[in-house]
């Protein structure tokens, strides 16, 4: 097994992946608060909202206003999802605010229709747009490939699939690539040598990024999965909020601060400060009233550190 990198970059996601899964909406004061707990912590990207139809998405539907009102220092690297050249005028409206933007798609065919009413073919061609766009106003761009390691509608996805799309979205701006395991389908075996052909297929210029569902109890697993392949960039959700709107039993993300504890644990370096992003997860659980599902939360942070 190859050397385990020494640190990794985590963008935390529960402000977007995370509240959007939540069925009562949540207050924007609320909303404002988690954030500014999150851009203490020393997470250094953050992605705060979407640029949505209200009417699909009501929870997001604040995400002006929460962008306006949020105090997130200068060193945090704030990110949106856009799904189109919709949601990129909206995010343009703001730039000012916005350091990254990121754009998604289905690595399936049947998940892509049931998620935006799109083939796979149509959702890049408008991508594309996005990305030149974005590029030229300056912004960071991610291309986020969903069921990267299997549909929940057609099983198994070829790797090979997910690459040709992911090169697409390089050629058309995309800084970074992240792959996400949507509902939970993954297994470590399969993680590790997908990011190994991953990085031979993409090359090294293109920053890969592992984004990981904890439906069937893998997800730390996979995380250090994809680090034993040389991944150095994660996505997660404080206490594991998050999910997928399709379909029914996709639940959340894996909790950052499961990651970061893990991680801490052998010796890899996050910049996060585990207590604070407790204390953020904690403030989570009393805003929506209910336990949520983060092992750290629950069990406290070890308080010893490994030597050597």
């Amino acid at each position: 097994m190859a050397a385990l990198p020494t640190a990794v970059r985590i963008r935390e996601v529960g402000p977007r992946d995370g509240f959007q899964n939540e069925p009562e909406v949540i207050a924007t004061g609320d909303k404002v608060r988690l954030v500014e707990l999150l851009a203490r912590t020393g997470l250094r990207r953050l992605e705060v909202t979407s640029f949505v139809r209200a009417d699909v998405i009501p929870q997001l539907a604040d995400g002006r206003e929460l962008l306006e009102r949020a105090s997130i220092p200068d060193e945090v690297a704030v990110s949106v999802l856009v799904p189109n050249e919709r949601g990129l005028d909206g995010a343009l409206e703001l730039r000012e605010r916005i350091d990254e933007v990121n754009v998604f798609l289905s690595a399936s065919e049947t998940h892509n229709r049931r998620n935006v009413n799109r083939s796979v073919q149509e959702s890049l061609d408008g991508l594309e747009r996005v990305l030149g766009r974005a590029r030229s106003a300056g912004l960071r761009c991610e291309g986020v490939v969903s069921v990267s390691f299997g549909c929940p509608y057609e099983g198994f996805v070829d790797p090979a699939r997910v690459f040709e799309i992911g090169r697409r979205l390089v050629a058309a701006g995309a800084q970074e690539i992240g792959f996400g395991d949507t509902t939970g389908m993954a297994n470590p075996l399969q993680v590790r040598e997908f990011f190994a052909r991953a990085r031979e297929t993409l090359g090294d210029e293109v920053e890969l990024t592992a984004h990981f569902h904890n439906t069937r109890g893998q997800g730390l697993a996979n995380v250090l999965a994809a680090l034993e392949a040389g991944c150095e960039s994660f996505e997660s959700s404080f206490g594991e909020l998050g999910g997928c709107p399709v379909p029914a039993g996709a639940t959340g993300n894996v909790a950052t601060e499961d990651v970061v504890s893990m991680l801490h644990e052998m010796g890899v370096q996050t910049g996060i400060d585990l207590a604070a992003l407790i204390e953020a997860a904690r403030e989570a659980q009393r805003v929506l009233g209910r336990p949520l599902g983060s092992h750290v939360l629950k069990a406290g942070a070890v308080d010893w550190h490994r030597d050597g």
